[in-house]
């Protein structure tokens, strides 16, 4: 934890410049917890709406609809739907991604449990590829839960300049009730750098079915990140 924070405040400490590179990146999504729940199925429906204060520029909405189950008591795997949608412009399909997340560690047997995320992500109209992989390493203090993602993604493809970047997110949550708790979160990565306050809770169902909810409102820490950022999740596990 101490390492990914030093790596957090060096990023912080970075410049960058991103043109017109706003609609392929978005940096703020979501931070991955290191748990896989065995038998688990879900339904999972997430995005991020993004805008500037600027009244010339539409908002962006970037959208992710996806089905997971876990394929043993350690591995959970997802396959997405991605699309987008801009100002006037109808919602479009942008692309496909696959998932792992792998838990590395029983939840509680060392100070802080850890897990891995890897990820594949396929561009629908253009010659792009993603990879990355991301560390999840989880701590708890009574009722606060600190949750931490480091990953290093790489691009590659005819319609873009193969790189290798690195990204981090962050989350302190504390465990008010199972139906509603309080978060801050940290994102950062090439262009983004962002911080605000969330709120998530669970709402559970009949049998093993159960509802997650996420809401964040995140805001800029540089010039190259929207002003706004709100962010939501929905799942139904089952």
């Amino acid at each position: 934890m101490k390492a990914g924070a030093v790596v957090f405040l060096l990023w912080l400490g970075g410049s960058a410049s991103w043109a017109d590179t706003r609609e392929q990146h978005n940096g703020i999504d979501k931070v991955y917890d290191p748990y896989v729940e065995p038998l688990e199925r879900e339904i999972e429906l997430r995005g991020v709406y993004q805008k500037d204060d600027d009244p010339d520029e539409d908002g962006i909405l970037h959208q992710r609809l996806g089905f997971g189950a876990s394929l043993s008591e350690r591995v959970f795997a997802e396959v997405y739907a991605l699309g987008k949608r801009s100002g006037s412009e109808s919602f479009r399909l942008e692309g496909y991604e696959l998932e792992a997340k792998i838990q590395l560690t029983e939840q509680g047997e060392f100070s802080a449990d850890w897990g891995l995320l890897l990820e594949l992500e396929q561009e629908r109209s253009e010659s792009i590829t993603e990879l990355s992989t991301t560390v999840l390493t989880a701590r708890q203090w009574g009722r606060w839960v600190g949750t931490l993602n480091v990953g290093l993604e790489y691009e590659f493809g005819s319609d873009i300049d193969n790189e290798l970047e690195t990204f981090l997110s962050a989350q302190l949550r504390y465990r008010y009730q199972e139906y509603l708790e309080p978060a801050l979160e940290v994102y950062a990565d090439e262009f983004t750098r962002g911080v605000g306050p969330v709120l998530a809770g669970l709402i559970r169902g009949p049998g093993r079915s159960q509802w997650h909810w996420e809401a964040g409102l995140i805001f800029p820490l540089n010039h190259d990140t929207p002003d706004r950022s709100l962010r939501f999740l929905l799942e139904f596990e089952f």
